[in-house]
């Protein structure tokens, strides 16, 4: 394209994004490679890669490039990405080069004091550290919120267009849809197969290539590790995946690395053309994690499925308790309360995210102190759930999204849901043979569906507006608590 500004505006907005992938790359090595000892340093070091990043954010030929393309008749994609940048440098002008520094800095550290308080259940230790993050984040959130609402400032940030409203109206209609099929499987739980003996770390790791193969994550431009909290982390062509190895339940590695390779599988597809340009990352967290969740529930954990992983998992794993395709599905399907989100059934799932994002409204609104969160997380969960939290591990310490100050992060989970579900009920229409390939462990035809409608646009339209185009409407919760019931239903059938 033969524009001067536009040129130039993409040629400075290329080397921030690759700058963004560098400081992704130095947290991926924080969680995995790097000694303890290297902490301090690597707070100095991730603080002046985000002195950098946010100077060329907020850089004053950023303004004036795109008021010079204010009028410009620009093809589409170049429009999308004129858009995209002015977003971004709107929102880092509002914010001081100072507090962006600090916040980098500030997590970097945290996520250390986070995963030692979490080892030895103290929330004491983390929580002075939270509360710093807590009082950036509140200042970042005024800077970016001006006359709205501070949370909206920082949800905008994972899922633009949403609202803390709009969330709450969502939250309660499907919170009590949750709780009628809760009611309703209650009475019938009890006496599922469950998955028992010890399944060694080695073995558990020798069935992740196979699941790489089955569901499209290509190692060579990925690696598997371990980490304290799974979570997936780079782009292109560098997409890493991590999971964490528990020797007497191997559902929560492998469902890990399933859910990870969701994400890891929708950056691989972007288009490759559109790399280093606005145009070439996600569309939002919804979107990203309506791909992992779709991996990992609607195909991972769907009776079909259960005829390929069934075998795989008997092969590399031994005896696993179930003795059939059906025992597993039921095994890995079975509803009941349990603390841990990351291993949390479908039914119970999103009660985890309205527990989460109630809280965390709360402490960037003022409304509840660091210091009484601990108390607060115990009485909103026995409230949801009807149990007591036994250990801070297992209640407010067990997710590491505080720690690196992501606060408008956990509503992108439940949106995801959301999508996933509008999704795999259009792919079911358009792929009238899916179980049959499913069972089979063929998931080509899956990513054949997705890699135009999800993958390869990229962030070319907004979330809602990129949902909608792949199911023909708007996207709902109505598909969400369908799937919910016709699945649950089958799995608990009514005397």
């Amino acid at each position: 394209m033969d524009n001067e500004p536009y040129g130039q505006l993409m040629a400075h907005a290329r080397d921030t994004l690759a700058l963004g992938q560098v400081a992704a790359l130095l947290a991926w090595d924080q969680e995995t490679m790097m000694p303890r000892q290297g902490a301090p340093a690597r707070a100095e070091q991730v603080g002046a890669l985000e002195a950098a990043i946010h100077a060329r954010d907020c850089d004053a030929r950023v303004g004036d490039w795109l008021a010079a393309l204010a009028e410009a008749d620009l093809a589409p994609m170049a429009q999308r990405n004129v858009a995209l940048i002015g977003r971004r440098h709107r929102r880092a002008v509002r914010v001081p080069g100072a507090l962006a520094v600090a916040l980098a800095a500030k997590t970097s550290r945290a996520q250390g004091v986070w995963a030692a308080a979490r080892a030895e259940n103290d929330f004491a230790a983390f929580a002075p550290a939270l509360a710093e993050i807590v009082d950036l984040k509140r200042e970042e959130a005024a800077c970016l919120a001006q006359d709205g609402a501070a949370y909206d400032a920082l949800l905008d940030q994972y899922e633009p267009g949403m609202t803390a409203a709009r969330l709450t109206t969502l939250f309660d209609g499907l919170g009590q849809a949750l709780a009628a099929r809760r009611a309703e499987i209650a009475p019938r739980a009890g006496g599922e197969p469950r998955i028992a003996g010890v399944f060694p770390a080695q073995r558990q790791s020798a069935l992740a290539p196979e699941l790489a193969r089955v569901f499209g994550y290509t190692l060579d431009a990925g690696r598997i590790d371990t980490a304290v909290h799974p979570f997936c982390s780079g782009a292109g062509r560098d997409v890493r995946v991590t999971t964490r190895i528990d020797e007497a339940d191997p559902t929560g590695n492998i469902f890990s690395l399933i859910h990870e390779m969701g994400h890891a599988v929708y950056e691989q597809s972007i288009d490759p053309d559109r790399a280093l340009t606005p145009v070439g990352t996600y569309a939002s967290m919804g979107v990203h994690e309506s791909q992992s969740r779709l991996f990992e529930n609607q195909i991972g954990r769907s009776r079909a499925f259960a005829e390929w992983l069934f075998p795989a998992m008997e092969g590399a794993l031994g005896p696993l308790g179930p003795k059939t395709p059906e025992g597993l599905w039921r095994a890995l399907n079975r509803v009941e309360p349990g603390f841990i989100r990351t291993e949390a059934d479908e039914v119970h799932y999103n009660l985890h995210i309205i527990l989460r994002f109630g809280l965390e409204r709360d402490l960037i609104a003022g409304d509840l102190a660091v210091a009484a969160l601990e108390d607060a997380w115990n009485a909103s969960y026995a409230a949801l759930f009807g149990h007591q939290v036994p250990t801070p591990a297992e209640g407010v310490l067990q997710d590491v999204h505080w720690s690196i100050g992501a606060f408008g992060y956990f509503p992108s989970y439940t949106i995801g849901n959301l999508y996933a579900a509008e999704l795999f009920s259009a792919m079911e229409k358009a792929i009238p043979d899916l179980d049959a390939k499913m069972a089979a462990g063929d998931l080509g035809p899956v990513r054949a569906w997705l890699a135009p409608r999800i993958h390869a646009p990229g962030a070319e339209r907004d979330p809602e507006a990129l949902i909608a185009a792949a199911i023909g409407r708007p996207p709902g919760e109505a598909a969400l608590i369908d799937y919910l019931q016709r699945k649950f239903r089958g799995l608990y059938p009514a005397d």
